[in-house]
This record gives structure tokens, C-alpha cells and sequence, in this order.
């Protein structure tokens, strides 16, 4: 784009996480053009550092968020069908633990929880006997009885990039590591300034910044925030796997919060998460020793083996910018969202995206593109409820005949690399491995199963730059590289391809 002729789009969105990218995606399938920037790069912020969950967000029934629970599980479904490769059904156990809430409590909640969404494919609750079952078996002997319901569990980050593909795909413009430096309405457009010199038009510009929101409003765009929001800190530690099974505990907490422990990447279980009140910059967010051993010491109080800090190996920690609704703890602010429309007469109309969750980002686009339609009266109407992600068109439950298919058309692939493939890049892998017929014919490898043929795609198609968006991102290979093995991968990105 020459900087002497800035070009026009119809839509511009600051914000390269799962509500802006989801925002850009649905803008570009109605037919509008879409000009996003990310100052880092995609979900390098909130939109990774979650508990990797779909799901309808039991405990918020407790706070009676009865609307934003039924939407969040109807979406299970929706994004599970669309995304089957990065998105799959998991079980949760809840052990009842007699001196937190009573049983009729829990089974009132669990009802509901299994009929406001329409649920269709995922199954019920279920009542179970602990000292007879195997999720009993890595508990304590105290906990007899429990319950298990469904939700899903979701690579947080690649479904920022799916829909950043998709939207790209449908004639987006993309740009990461690209900070807005100034927005200022200019007649009738908006008129964006970048740090790398460039310039832009827009008819209409979505601030959906996330942590950011209110700093892009002061002082990138020069007005005050209608609506405060909460930062949030939420820690999460991952240990060696702690258990054999393959479902997930939801364990109830003294301080009223719980806690998950979740199987992760195979090898690992993935704990989480707190909930503190933060000040200063989210790009500085990091876990705290207390929350650590909070953490800790919460599933310690089921397990037979309790968990120590020296058994994390990876620890990370997210801002969440909560609508902030006067609540007294961080952990019952609202996790809905609000869409802020200010639409001056005859001038450009800026929407600005507070809170929210991963679980209902496709329907806070769906409703940001509502807010919009007055500007864009001919644009065609609500599609992604039935679209899939790139590499999600196969069958929800069909992943396994996928990986079969995968090793069958390149037996040189382990097992785990062919499970890793195909959660994530799903119907894609093929593209990505090409006319590959042994392991020798990817290229270099950089430790684990990473290759050569697989950087450059990734950096090709997926906007990597740097070892931390391969390896924490892209993927979770950083669990199983070592630092020297990173350091070599970020030479490698930082020569041109």
C-alpha cells in the first residue's frame, strides 16, 4: 500500500485475539474489506493464556448469568463442528466434597447446565460412585461420590490463527506486529496511522484490544471510555501427567473458586486458574509463587499425590479484561461481554469490544456485525454458525480415522506426530507435509517431530516470526524443546525465507 494513497477499507479491527480475528473473519464473509492490526503477534496476549476450555462456565450459575451461560453452551456444538481438529469433547468429574456445596446444589446446577444449551452431541451429567470408578482412583479416600458432565476442551491459540486464516482467505488484510499509532475521524473515514509509516481508511474502526481497549480509546484515538474494565489475572502451571484416564476434575475450593485439572498435550496436566485483580501492563502479566502454590495445594486437597511447585515445568499467566460490573471479587466479575457503539452524527462510528470469553467470540461477532448493519445496509447476513475453520472439514467425532488416514499416506510418521498433525492442522496436515515420503524429505529438524517443511509453513501461511510463535502458539512444543533448540529454530525465522 503506498503511503501517498492510503487505501480504503470498510472495516478496520485493532486487536489480533479470538474477538478480533473472529470480528475480521465474519466481516470478510459478508463481503466487506477488513484491515486488522495486532502489535504483536495473533492471540499473543489473553486469547492464549486461557484453560484451553469450551464451555458453558458451570460456576456462573451461582451468579445467576443465566443468558451468557445458555449462549456459551450452545456454542459448544457450534465451534466443536466447526473446528473438530482443535476443539474436542471432554468429560469433567466433580467430587462432591461434603463441607462446600450440598449435593442438591450441585445437581440443580448440573440440570440446568444440561438443558439451557440444546445440547445435542455432547452427553449428560452422570452420577458416579468414586470408590468403584476410575476417576476415583488417583483421589483421596474421602471423596466417595461425585458427577461428570461435558464440555470441551480447545486450542485457545490456533483457533485465534484459524480464524485469521479464514479471514485472510476471504480477502482480509492481515498485518501482525503492526501497532495503530493514531486514529482520528477524518469526514467521513477514519484515518489510521501504523509504526511502520503506513496509513489507512476506514469507514468504520472496531476497537477490540482486549487488556488494551481503554488505552487505544485515550491515546490512540483520543476519547474517554464510556465503560470501565477489570484486569483479571489468571495463572495456570502445568505438571507431568498426574493420572492415567482421560477426563478432567473440576475441584471445588474453600475460597468458593475451583480449580481444573485437565489432560494436556498427552504427557502433561494443565492446572488452573486464579483469579486476581492486576494492575500495570498486561504484556508483564506473569504467575506469583502464591499463585503457584495456591494452585497446588488446591488439587493436593483431592489427590492422593499431592503437587509440589517443583513439579511445574511450564507456567503462564493472562490478563482478562472483565467488563468491570462493582462486583467485590475478581473471581465473580461477569465474564459477558458489552459491544460500545459511538456514532456521532455524520461522522464514522467507532465500536469498542469490552470482556468476554473465547466460548462466545463467534456470537460477539455476530452481534458486533448487527451493531454495524446501519453502515452497510447491503452486506449479506449471519453465516459462520455453519461454517468450518480451515483444516475442520470432517466430522465432529471423526479425528481418529483422520490420524489413520494420515499415517496410512505417510507411514514414516510416528504415532505422536501423526496425533499432533491432525489436532492441528486437521484436514490440512497433507498440505502442510506435501509430497513428503520420509522423514528426510521435511528438512532440518529442530528437536521434537518440528521440521523444516513445517516452520515454513507455518511461517508462510500462519504469520510466524519468532520461536515463541511456533513453539507456545502455533503449537506446544516448547514442552518438549530445549532452550538451545529454540534459540536455533529463532535463527532460523530470523533469515528470510
Amino acid at each position: 500500500m503506498a503511503a501517498t494513497e492510503p487505501r480504503l477499507f470498510d472495516i478496520a479491527v485493532i486487536g489480533g485475539g479470538v474477538n478480533g480475528c473472529g470480528i475480521a473473519r465474519d466481516a470478510a464473509g459478508r463481503g466487506l474489506s477488513v484491515l486488522l492490526l495486532e502489535q504483536g503477534d495473533l492471540a499473543s496476549g489473553t486469547s492464549s493464556a486461557s484453560t484451553k476450555l469450551i464451555h458453558g462456565g458451570l460456576r456462573y450459575l451461582e451468579h445467576y448469568a443465566f443468558r451468557l451461560v445458555r449462549e456459551s453452551l450452545s456454542e459448544r456444538e457450534v465451534l466443536l463442528r466447526a473446528a473438530p481438529h482443535i476443539i474436542r469433547p471432554m468429560r469433567f468429574v466433580l467430587p462432591h466434597h461434603a463441607g462446600l456445596r450440598p449435593q442438591w446444589m450441585i445437581r440443580l446446577g448440573l440440570f440446568l447446565y444440561d438443558h439451557l444449551g440444546g445440547r445435542k452431541i455432547l452427553p449428560g451429567t452422570q452420577v458416579l460412585d468414586l470408590r468403584h470408578d476410575a476417576a476415583g482412583h488417583p483421589l483421596r479416600p474421602m471423596y466417595t461420590h461425585g458427577f461428570e458432565y461435558s464440555d470441551c476442551q480447545v486450542d485457545d491459540a490456533r483457533l485465534v490463527v484459524l480464524n485469521a486464516r479464514d479471514a485472510a482467505a476471504r480477502g482480509a488484510d492481515i498485518r501482525t506486529r503492526t501497532r495503530c499509532i493514531g486514529a482520528r475521524r477524518a469526514g467521513a473515514l477514519w484515518q489510521l496511522d501504523t509504526d511502520d509509516g503506513a496509513s489507512a481508511h476506514a469507514r468504520v474502526l472496531v476497537n477490540a484490544a482486549g487488556p488494551y481497549v481503554s488505552q487505544v480509546l485515550s491515546e490512540v484515538i483520543g476519547e474517554t471510555a464510556s465503560r470501565r474494565i477489570r484486569l483479571v489475572r489468571g495463572s495456570h502451571i502445568v505438571v507431568p501427567r498426574l493420572y492415567a484416564h482421560d477426563r478432567s476434575y473440576i475441584f471445588q475450593n474453600a475460597d468458593g473458586r475451583v480449580c481444573f485439572a485437565i489432560p494436556y498435550q498427552q504427557e502433561f496436566t494443565l492446572i488452573g486458574t486464579t483469579d486476581e485483580d492486576f494492575q500495570g501492563d498486561p504484556a508483564e502479566v506473569t504467575s506469583t509463587v502464591a499463585e503457584e502454590a495456591y494452585l497446588c495445594a488446591a488439587v493436593s486437597e483431592y489427590l492422593q499425590r499431592p503437587v509440589e511447585p517443583a513439579d511445574i515445568v511450564w507456567r503462564y499467566s493472562g490478563v482478562r479484561p472483565l467488563l468491570d460490573d462493582g462486583a467485590s471479587k475478581a473471581q465473580e466479575a461477569t465474564r459477558d461481554y458489552l459491544l460500545d457503539l459511538d456514532a456521532p452524527a455524520n461522522a464514522p462510528p467507532l465500536l469498542s469490544v469490552f470482556g468476554g470469553k473465547i466460548t462466545t467470540y463467534r456470537r460477539l461477532a455476530e452481534a458486533a456485525m448487527a451493531r454495524l448493519r446501519h453502515w452497510f445496509p447491503g452486506m449479506s447476513g449471519d453465516w459462520t454458525a455453519d461454517a468450518t475453520l480451515p483444516g475442520g472439514g470432517f466430522p465432529w467425532d471423526g479425528i481418529a480415522t483422520l490420524q489413520a488416514a494420515l499415517r496410512n499416506r505417510y507411514p514414516f510418521l510416528t504415532d505422536a506426530a501423526a496425533w499432533r498433525l491432525v489436532h492441528a492442522y486437521g484436514t490440512l496436515a497433507p498440505e502442510m507435509l506435501g509430497d513428503a515420503r520420509e522423514a528426510g524429505d521435511l528438512g532440518r529438524c529442530f528437536g521434537a517431530d518440528l521440521s523444516e517443511r513445517e516452520v515454513d509453513w507455518l511461517r508462510r501461511t500462519e504469520w510466524a516470526r519468532s520461536a515463541d510463535d511456533v513453539l507456545w502458539r502455533r503449537s506446544k512444543l516448547g514442552l518438549r524443546m530445549s532452550a538451545v533448540q529454540a534459540q536455533q529454530l529463532d535463527e532460523y525465522l530470523s533469515t528470510p525465507p
